[in-house]
């Protein structure tokens, strides 16, 4: 450890990471079919999930389908291509923004799903959509400090009723233009489920090191994306200016210690077209480096970059360098390093 912002991991493995999609496909045509008496009453252009977002489709839960179940699916994935028994494994970390209920936590039906001892200690952690960084980095250190062995990180995420909600209420005749934009996040959201399996560097010489990386908040902007089942409101330009000021002065901050010019992947938080042109310009990225799924899966909060990870692993080959990049509306951001 180098301080309470900047970490390094010394004999820490990503072991595997695994995800669980949903078979409902929504497009964005659908949503704004729906919403079409209100686009048409506020004067707003159709296409606008496609042309402002980049969000052509995301998925959705069909009958049947449930978040938890699909992130215990995840989570069996992960520990069968990791090697690593159930039994052995001694922390659990649900890292979901969704949750059903205040009460028990999430984490304790995950833990029942997946069969772990009663030795695992298991918790959530919620952070927005930075919790599976968070979560990963926490398992690290308690893998590092050799209190546990293995951990497995998992978050799934359903948007069906937030979304469903804020339909309804955007048909609404009293909601104006400057109302619909504030809600209009919410329907760039999709549902997924991940999970990634994390033990010791030394027992696995096949695994991808997790170096560490830096944490950065800018807490001032707490009141700028703030959401529930019931709605998510969002000032979209004050958003993506506090974020982008965040993320660049951790970059430079950490230049001093690290050295993130030439990643062979940067794994960012899939958020949409807008951002994440924004993010490479401000960081001076190679596009070509940056992968994303939001033109397909939506915002998947928390899920969306280790669903990301999961589906660009199969071009990842040994010695390359990524970067896991997220902001989390708090704001918060967390940078961390993997050699693959």
């Amino acid at each position: 450890m180098t301080g309470n912002a900047t970490t390094r991991f010394d004999n820490v493995s990503l072991l595997s990471v695994a995800s669980t999609l949903p078979t409902r496909v929504t497009t964005s045509d659908d949503i704004e079919d729906r919403l079409s008496s209100a686009l048409k009453r506020l004067k707003l252009r159709s296409g606008l999930l496609r042309r402002v977002a980049g969000v052509l489709e995301r998925r959705n839960w069909a009958p049947g389908e449930d978040s938890d179940d699909a992130t215990v699916a995840a989570g069996k994935r992960a520990l069968a291509e990791a090697g690593v028994d159930p039994s052995e494994v001694g922390l659990l970390i649900n890292t979901s923004v969704t949750r059903k209920h205040l009460e028990p936590s999430v984490a304790v039906r995950l833990h029942h799903g997946l069969g772990l001892p009663s030795s695992a200690i298991n918790f959530d952690v919620a952070n927005a959509c930075l919790g599976f960084v968070n979560g990963m980095s926490l398992a690290a250190s308690m893998i590092e400090s050799g209190q546990i062995r293995y951990a497995i990180v998992v978050n799934g995420e359903d948007a069906d009723e937030i979304q469903t909600n804020t339909i309804d209420r955007l048909l609404r005749e009293d909601v104006d233009r400057e109302g619909f934009m504030s809600e209009f996040a919410s329907l760039t959201l999709g549902s997924g489920s991940a999970a990634a399996v994390l033990g010791r560097a030394d027992e696995h010489p096949g695994g991808h090191r997790i170096l560490g990386g830096v944490t950065r908040a800018a807490t001032q902007f707490h009141e700028l994306c703030v959401g529930s089942v019931d709605g998510m409101f969002t000032d979209a330009k004050a958003l993506l200016k506090g974020g982008l000021d965040l993320v660049v002065s951790a970059w430079k901050e950490a230049s001093s210690e690290w050295d993130w010019s030439k990643m062979d992947r940067y794994i960012t938080h899939q958020v949409s077209s807008v951002h994440t042109n924004a993010i490479v310009k401000a960081a001076k990225l190679d596009k070509d480096r940056v992968p994303t799924t939001f033109p397909h899966l939506g915002n998947v909060g928390p899920a969306s970059i280790p669903i990301t990870l999961a589906e660009e692993q199969k071009s990842l080959k040994k010695g390359d360098r990524v970067l896991l990049m997220g902001v989390g509306s708090g704001l918060n951001t967390a940078m961390m390093e993997l050699a693959w």
